[in-house]
């Protein structure tokens, strides 16, 4: 069976990949970092002649112009995920493109009318959820992304590149104040676990009485603070985010600052490399003109191969967001 032009691309970029991981002993997403940045600049980042003339030997058949971006994305993003599977960091994961998906769609509803839009994700990781939503969006989109891990801020920067995406990154802790005017719109898939820098923690009220605080528990309120009044949030949570032994001031802090315009549980077949479900939670900060949602979007998806149950789903939130979206004016 012939190739796809995308199947194509990626065997080259693999094919390249591969021998540069061999030849500099590199892990894969390094060394796909190096593809990648080398056929946006068309040359290669290195004083050694020797080393140099490999590398161009080996990403010397890619040939950018000949695919359609769509073909890129999707190849890049196969290497990224090859790369993420033979991985040991478990922060090395990417959104499924099906969530991130939905996330945009969610965001077109939410911001139905307004022709411009700042978007943040503040755990971009390679910036794979942000650019989804920036291109799924019919709006004039100024996006931001923060990510402290190297590897994956180098690939979000040359795929932002590559792609010709308008993105400003932030290479630091997230949790770290940021040089960045209040956005519109938050999305971020919330790293899960701890927070190690108990100081740093202590600083936000959701930090635990005793030991570490949740890394994810702070991210909302880190996200939060530089959201726009009436502004929304659109987070990739674990379902036990509301039945931890710290979610007493979590409930506490969204009461006071938010409200929970929806809940919309993912189905497993989403999230299959995750031992827990997962769920998207949508809220808006509050503001003077602001108020709760008589009954909030509640919904528990069917998968995303049933194109059936699906549409009737997304049939049912068309009409919801339609009468939100009349309250709300």
């Amino acid at each position: 069976m012939k190739k796809t032009n995308m199947e194509t691309l990626f065997a080259l970029i693999d094919d390249a990949v591969e021998n540069i991981q061999q030849q500099e002993n590199e892990p894969y997403l390094d060394s796909l970092v190096i593809v990648l940045e080398c056929l946006f600049n068309n040359d290669v980042n290195t004083s050694d002649d020797i080393q140099k003339q490999k590398i161009q030997q080996f990403i010397q058949d890619i040939e950018l112009d000949y695919y359609k971006p769509e073909e890129i994305k999707t190849a890049i993003e196969f290497a990224i995920l090859k790369g993420m599977r033979n991985s040991t960091q478990q922060q090395h994961f990417m959104t499924p493109e099906t969530v991130s998906l939905l996330i945009a769609y969610l965001a077109e509803k939410l911001f139905a009318g307004k022709e411009t839009l700042r978007v943040f994700d503040p755990a971009c990781g390679t910036g794979s959820l942000l650019s989804t939503v920036i291109k799924q969006v019919k709006k004039k989109t100024t996006a931001f992304g923060s990510e402290i891990d190297p590897t994956l801020i180098r690939l979000a920067l040359v795929t932002a590149n590559l792609y010709e995406e308008p993105i400003e990154l932030f290479h630091q802790d997230s949790l770290r104040p940021f040089l960045l005017d209040p956005v519109d719109l938050v999305v971020a898939d919330l790293p899960v676990g701890y927070y190690p820098d108990d100081l740093r923690a202590n600083e936000y009220e959701l930090h635990a009485e005793q030991g570490h605080s949740y890394a994810h528990h702070l991210f909302i309120e880190q996200s939060m603070n530089y959201t726009k009044e009436a502004g929304y949030l659109i987070f990739v949570i674990p379902d036990f985010l509301f039945d931890s032994d710290q979610s007493d001031k979590l409930h506490a802090y969204l009461q006071q600052h938010a409200h929970i315009v929806g809940v919309l549980r993912l189905p497993d077949s989403a999230v299959k490399s995750d031992k827990n479900g997962k769920s998207l939670l949508v809220l808006q900060k509050k503001g003077q003109q602001t108020s709760t949602p008589k009954q909030p979007l509640l919904v528990h998806l069917p998968s995303f191969k049933n194109t059936k149950a699906m549409n009737d789903i997304l049939d049912q939130m068309n009409s919801w967001f339609a009468n939100y979206l009349n309250v709300r004016s």
